[in-house]
């Protein structure tokens, strides 16, 4: 195996923290995704019951009696400000893949171009 200088070790490195990044990011927007979908679910179904129905939300650490409309204008809010994290995440999972394939060519081009002097 070749020696890699520091440089190109670096890089590696930094290679290697993108992936771990991308990963933590692509799990958070999941979670977000999910709950989105959960919350729209919930819409759905109140929608669908009647206008006396009992609904009851929590709060904090309490569930309370609330009206219908009361807790349908809280989850659409909720879904709302989700798929705004959604969206800012989709940015940062953007940006730091362009960069990782950026990093990622240069990395390939150098090792390219050390491998075939040696080859010849």
């Amino acid at each position: 195996m070749q020696n890699i200088s520091p440089k190109m070790q670096n890089q590696i490195n930094m290679l290697q923290q993108m992936q771990q990044q991308m990963q933590a990011i692509l799990s958070q927007k999941n979670q977000y995704e999910l709950a989105a979908q959960e919350a729209r679910r919930a819409v759905e179904e109140l929608n669908d019951a009647e206008d006396s129905a009992v609904v009851y939300m929590s709060v904090g650490t309490v569930v309370m009696q609330k009206p219908r409309a009361d807790v349908i204008g809280k989850v659409t809010e909720k879904i709302e400000m989700l798929e705004i994290r959604i969206r800012s995440i989709e940015k940062q999972e953007k940006m730091l893949q362009e960069k990782f394939e950026k990093l990622q060519q240069q990395v390939r081009q150098e090792m390219e171009g050390r491998t075939t002097p040696e080859a010849a």
